[in-house]
């Protein structure tokens, strides 16, 4: 059976080998499963350790599953969010000779959380608005990209907390199509698919008595339609002003870095008259300021995180009166003298709740908050004893979060 195996990947774990590929997926053993919350899918989708991380492995059908594979291999190219294929495996059978299903194996994308298990965590009715603001993002940036999802939905997606709010990456490429440029026909069906989609979702939580039924859904599923459009006409639109208000220019560029976007390369074409300046953006890129504290730091953060950090990181440099020194010097003492000690002084056992850089945003939230309670400047050590004591030692685990719900929720196979 194991010569008719065939893997195809970049580079390929030996350990792969060892899973019991001649088993149907639904039957695999659990010790070799990982108990991750899974969302519903078309497809049998199982959590696996392996070699110290985990995967997550699909059963499709051969030619769906090269499609998938190869998708996500150029959206990662792409650097667009989304997550990062292993490999494909085909040519399974059972001990008896049946043909088993070709497998696409994907890596499992850590403090990642299916929108149902949001929901079945913390059942806040708001936070289907942060929700379909990430997916709004994500749908923007994919489209940028010229990439057609073909299949948008809250299940598809995987978020991930970026500063209080979400970050959204694109977790089911099968319907997806990269062109040079998409058409407007094809956005828009993206959009009302994507509308469609979860107002059926959240209607289904709904009647599962996960969300609050008092939660307009159909007004939340047109949020997505309404955000969509306003990001893509600040991003896209051309924009005419008389020449003496070239100041809008400036006000522009900082409106796309407030969005997460930045600016490439701008066109500016000053009309017959000499009256107006068209402007229009050519080649924008979401990350602007993951991109910043990146080039400074070295540390690979989620968009509102790294503007928080950044942020701090300012107040540092006026604090210590470095505003002249070079920049990549004075954050380098940024992170040995306040990012590192305030991550390093919560407990070990409560560090791998969260991301560092989320952990580093919410006690500077924490710390805000009791410094206006307490109406005085609170130090960070005694701000990081109180986040971990009175915040931080309640909170899920959300690099394995466990939720049996959520494990335990149905597949349905095709």
């Amino acid at each position: 059976m194991a010569q008719q195996l065939q893997i195809t990947a970049a580079t390929v774990d030996p350990a792969l080998l060892d899973l019991p590929w001649e088993v149907p997926l639904e039957e695999w053993p659990p010790d070799v499963l990982a108990a991750l919350p899974r969302g519903i899918s078309r497809h049998v989708v199982r959590f696996v350790r392996l070699s110290g991380r985990i995967i997550a492995v699909k059963e499709i059908g051969e030619s769906v599953a090269y499609h998938e594979y190869e998708q996500l291999r150029a959206l990662g190219r792409l650097d667009a969010p989304s997550v990062q294929p292993i490999a494909v495996i085909t040519g399974r059978s059972s001990p008896t000779g049946e043909e088993l299903n070709s497998v696409l194996v994907t890596e499992h994308l850590q403090y990642s959380l299916p929108y149902r298990a949001l929901f079945s965590q913390y059942m806040r009715p708001e936070t289907a608005g942060r929700l379909i603001d990430a997916l709004s993002v994500l749908l923007v940036r994919l489209h940028l990209l010229g990439f057609y999802w073909g299949d948008v939905s809250l299940s598809n997606t995987l978020f991930r907390r970026d500063a209080g709010a979400f970050a959204a990456y694109l977790v089911d490429a099968e319907t997806g199509e990269l062109h040079p440029q998409l058409t407007v026909g094809q956005r828009s069906y993206d959009v009302d698919l994507a509308r469609t989609n979860i107002i059926g979702e959240l209607m289904d939580l709904q009647a599962g008595e996960v969300l609050d039924e008092d939660v307009d859904v159909i007004e939340v599923g047109n949020q997505i339609v309404e955000r969509y459009e306003s990001l893509w006409a600040e991003l896209t639109q051309e924009e005419s002003f008389d020449t003496a208000e070239r100041w809008r220019v400036t006000s522009r560029i900082n409106r796309l870095n407030d969005l997460g976007f930045d600016v490439g390369e701008l066109t500016i074409t000053t009309d017959v008259g000499g009256t107006t300046v068209s402007i229009e953006p050519k080649v924008v890129d979401a990350g602007h300021y993951h991109r910043q504290i990146m080039r400074l730091t070295g540390l690979d953060v989620q968009e509102n995180q790294a503007r928080r950090m950044l942020n701090d990181l300012d107040s540092y440099r006026a604090e210590t009166d470095r505003q002249n020194d070079d920049p990549v010097i004075v954050a380098h003492d940024w992170l040995d003298e306040v990012f590192n000690p305030t991550v390093r002084a919560v407990p070990r056992d409560l560090r791998r709740k969260l991301e560092p850089a989320e952990i580093f945003h919410e006690v500077l939230e924490h710390r805000w908050f009791v410094s206006q309670q307490q109406a005085r400047d609170v130090p960070m050590s005694e701000a990081v004893a109180s986040y971990v004591e009175n915040v931080l030692r309640h909170r899920p685990d959300e690099r394995s979060f466990l939720d049996r719900d959520s494990v335990e929720m149905p597949t349905v196979d095709i």
